[in-house]
């Protein structure tokens, strides 16, 4: 209605030029002087329409015209990457526990509790032609079997090469005689809020299925899902099942790993989250090199948040960058001259924004490579070059696995060097002795024991070595007193056992 009324008014200007010769003779008069963008360029636009209250702006925008020009539509990019988007199966059998377990006389009439079969589904990717797919580590936690489908329908077994709780990353592979088609993995740097990307997946085990939208915002975390903090959101619709599947960018590659979704009713309102691609690669390879955990590239130097009062002390303007808490003078930081209370400001030149923005650039950087850091020291600013290493073993540590009548039987201990502690996704500089694993069905797992415990003391015994602990955990006592640092946190725990 609005076009044809400009179309009217048009019509009319020009049939009342025709009509009036006046108007005609000071056209012809006026037709010698400089051009003058009036008339002419208005009547353009009108009959155009672009000037209107739907026009688009920018000097290369126009309205469409014909179906050709306004028809939209993903299907080349999904049937490019969609055949590289696998199910995965994951299940376990779990203990079921029982208030009578043990007693002889209700289980002679009840019988023991019998063991329960759980699964979890979700998505992967395939990102080599040799089988190797990359989903979250969530999906196929605890697992007993995983099995993976293809989108033509082939079934097969997988092994499970690498995992990491922290990251929320796992690694699958599976076998085949002739290649699978994969997903080429992109630069997850370059993304920029608004670029459009599309989600495919396999929502409640619908089967596979894609949505679309944009990246929403870059650098998140605190959402709860992984000690990772650094994650991609996206509007597209992330549901649960997609967890592991792939977020693609326009150009057909693999720009991050669908994770999480924020909601209250457990479906999609428009916020996902997932995993950047240029961490994706550094694991993906990692695992394809045969590492039994994601190493992390070394430097000897802890850090923290710095918050508004920090940063007021030293002066900022903003809170941004990592405060340096801690250095080992042997290390490589220590070597180059980091101290304490230096503020990290930027990594090989790219902006850190913080601790978390820190973490997430170190793991991607390759061991045995050099770094730049541009740093804030006393006020002033700073360069260091700092090598990359690999974490130090320290002396080998003796794995001792916990017995006797104790809440400690059926974990596995070991004392702390760095590179134990970066396995087990703790602070480098911590010492101790650490839960390294736990039997399924034990004592310690019943009682809430996790790798990654630090063990301080047991009934008045501080604990500096795992021969001191697998002493006492043999000891013929009913009740037990012992403190546990747990993610930085102090527990302390009286029971009768």
């Amino acid at each position: 209605m609005h076009l044809k009324r400009l179309f009217l008014i048009a019509v009319c200007t020009l049939a009342a030029f025709a009509a009036a010769p006046s108007v005609r003779q000071a056209f012809a008069e006026d037709a010698a002087k400089p051009a003058d963008p009036g008339l002419s360029d208005v009547l353009t636009d009108l009959l155009h329409g672009v000037e209107g209250e739907n026009s688009t702006s920018g000097p290369d925008k126009r309205v469409p015209f014909g179906r050709e020009e306004v028809q939209l539509s993903f299907a080349p990019l999904v049937k490019q990457t969609a055949p590289a988007v696998v199910n995965v199966y994951a299940s376990q059998t779990a203990k079921v526990t029982s208030p009578f377990e043990g007693d002889p006389f209700f289980e002679e009439f009840f019988g023991r509790a019998q063991p329960r079969a759980q699964s979890s589904l979700g998505s992967g990717v395939l990102v080599d032609p040799s089988g190797v797919i990359v989903t979250n580590y969530h999906v196929i936690k605890d697992a007993d079997e995983v099995k993976v489908a293809t989108a033509d329908g082939r079934e097969f077994n997988s092994k499970v090469m690498l995992k990491d709780e922290t990251l929320d990353l796992a690694v699958l592979k599976i076998s085949a005689d002739k290649p699978f088609p994969v997903i080429a993995i992109g630069d997850s740097d370059a993304l920029e809020v608004g670029d459009l990307v599309l989600a495919i997946g396999n929502p409640f085990g619908v089967g596979q299925t894609t949505t679309s939208g944009i990246v929403s915002a870059l650098a998140r975390s605190h959402i709860g899902v992984s000690d990772s903090g650094y994650f991609i959101q996206t509007d597209a619709a992330i549901n649960p099942g997609n967890s592991g599947g792939a977020l693609i960018n326009m150009g057909g590659q693999l720009v991050g790993i669908n994770t999480a979704i924020y909601s209250r009713s457990g479906g999609s309102i428009g916020i996902g989250f997932a995993i950047p691609s240029n961490m994706v690669r550094a694991f993906a390879d990692a695992a394809k090199a045969g590492l039994d955990f994601f190493e992390r590239p070394y430097i000897g130097a802890e850090f923290e948040a710095v918050t508004p009062q920090i940063a007021e002390s030293l002066g900022m303007e903003k809170p941004t960058g990592a405060l340096v808490s801690s250095v080992d003078a042997a290390g490589p930081a220590g070597k180059a001259g980091l101290k304490p209370g230096d503020v990290v400001l930027s990594l090989n030149n790219t902006p850190v924004e913080s601790i978390e923005a820190l973490d997430y650039r170190m793991a991607t950087l390759s061991i045995g490579t050099k770094a730049t850091f541009a740093v804030l020291s006393k006020g002033q600013q700073a360069t260091f070059e700092i090598a990359l290493e690999r974490a130090p073993e320290g002396a080998k540590p003796s794995e001792v696995t916990l017995h006797g009548r104790s809440p400690f039987a059926g974990a596995k201990v070991a004392e702390l060097s760095p590179r134990l502690a970066q396995r087990l996704g703790l602070r480098t500089d911590l010492k101790g002795v650490t839960v390294v694993d736990i039997n399924r069905d034990s004592p310690a797992a019943d009682f809430g024991f996790q790798p990654g415990d630090i063990v301080r003391e047991v009934n008045g015994t501080s604990i500096d070595k795992a021969a001191t602990l697998a002493q006492i955990a043999q000891q013929d006592t009913r009740w037990w007193r012992f403190t546990v640092e747990r993610g930085g946190q102090i527990l302390r725990q009286v029971l009768r056992y």
